[in-house]
């Protein structure tokens, strides 16, 4: 299921068949497409073909626990389109073996590791698609109180028209509450890093939404190498709204979106435009600036005090202003955005207004202030001490 097979090949006339014991199918096992700790996939070829793709995957397990998840979430997934189907399930024994079988969807392009070391990385338009498909199927997990925990790229498979699909619910289990369930079972991979090291016990919707946030960054990126950490996320090749949701996604777990759905609404959302205009005064207001400044950024800071402002390292809760200079050569080809600027935005959306100056602006607010503050000022006499010329006496 993980590797494309070419569909012209055919397959040896001795291939052997398996029958569902449930629908009573026959099944012609064409190729072993893919092996691991879950047991063999097959591709198949119902004999004869009814109600179901001439092509399709005979996953065949030996344990029991993992088949009945499977089955079950797929069944509770059976309308959500960004599923994997699964058109049967059945136990088939042969003598003392038994074996537990899922006749599935099978994925074209394999999984999206493999897919995206053809492809490459993918433009934000893409991305923003596809992600939101995988998260209708996490959104119908989610309401049903389920949660995946194995959204890795092994599990995201590429359908026909190379539509992302959902898959592998082999560890997939449902909580009693919004505590979450015991992390006993995950994949390191992909898993947010608190609880890889064990410094969290639960694992919760808000980490299978640190997994989906891992997902949009690899195939913004193109490859599946080590996750990516939130401070990383300026690096993307998006724009700075969605650098903003995958950075929530990846930061820390109280500040991730709580569950599939939220997540989805954030997509979807337009950004908010951040505050600009004009400003009186300077005076009593907190302010940072960002960017590269026409003059140097300490004499820019030392006015800015003289002004009556308090000089913030970055942007916060009780920032009132902005400073913005010339952005560095790499945001203007929109490769990475301002961390202060996402910060901005963070803060907007949460309801904090930071509103935004240029530094001819800056600079028209401070000088006057600065003059202000001399004329104002009272005036010292330096006293200057003449030396005494000795008196010439008279001869």
């Amino acid at each position: 299921m993980t590797t494309p097979v070419d569909p012209g090949a055919r397959p040896s006339p001795a291939a052997p068949t398996i029958t569902s014991s449930e629908t009573g199918r026959t099944y012609r096992l064409d190729r072993l497409i893919g092996k691991g700790g879950f047991g063999e996939v097959y591709l198949a070829t119902p004999v004869p073909i009814v109600d179901s793709p001439a092509q399709i995957c005979i996953k065949i397990s030996d344990h029991i626990s993992g088949w009945l998840r499977e089955a079950y979430f797929a069944q509770l997934l059976s309308r959500e389109p960004r599923a994997l189907k699964v058109y049967d399930r059945f136990v088939a024994i042969e003598g003392t073996h038994v074996r537990y079988c899922l006749a599935m969807e099978y994925a074209v392009h394999g999984d999206l590791g493999a897919w995206l070391a053809k492809k490459g990385g993918q433009p934000e338009r893409v991305v923003r698609k596809e992600i939101a498909g995988i998260l209708r199927a996490l959104d119908a997990l989610h309401r049903g109180q389920a949660l995946h925990r194995d959204l890795t790229p092994f599990n995201v498979f590429v359908c026909e028209n190379e539509q992302l699909k959902l898959g592998d619910f082999g560890i997939a289990t449902h909580q009693l509450n919004r505590h979450g369930v015991t992390a006993d079972a995950f994949n390191v991979f992909n898993a947010p890093s608190e609880i890889a090291w064990g410094k969290r016990r639960k694992w919760q919707q808000r980490d299978d939404i640190y997994q989906v946030g891992q997902l949009a960054a690899m195939l913004l990126r193109g490859d599946i190498r080590s996750p990516m950490g939130s401070r990383d996320v300026r690096g993307l090749p998006c724009s700075d709204e969605l650098k903003e949701v995958i950075h929530r996604c990846l930061g820390a777990r109280g500040k991730r979106y709580e569950a599939a759905g939220e997540l989805i609404t954030a997509l979807r959302q337009r950004p908010k435009a951040l505050a600009s205009g004009r400003i009186k005064s300077l005076k009593g207001m907190s302010l940072a600036f960002t960017g590269f400044l026409k003059r140097p950024r300490a004499e820019a800071i030392a006015a800015a005090r003289k002004a009556g402002a308090l000089v913030q390292s970055r942007p916060g809760q009780s920032t009132d202003v902005l400073v913005r200079g010339r952005p560095n050569a790499l945001q203007v080809a929109g490769k990475v955005g301002g961390t202060k600027l996402m910060d901005v935005r963070r803060l907007a959306a949460r309801g904090h207004e930071v509103r935004i100056i240029g530094e001819g602006q800056f600079w028209k607010l401070v000088e006057p202030a600065a003059r202000k503050a001399s004329r104002g000022a009272p005036t010292r006499v330096r006293k200057v001490n003449v030396p005494k010329q000795k008196a010439r006496r008279r001869a």
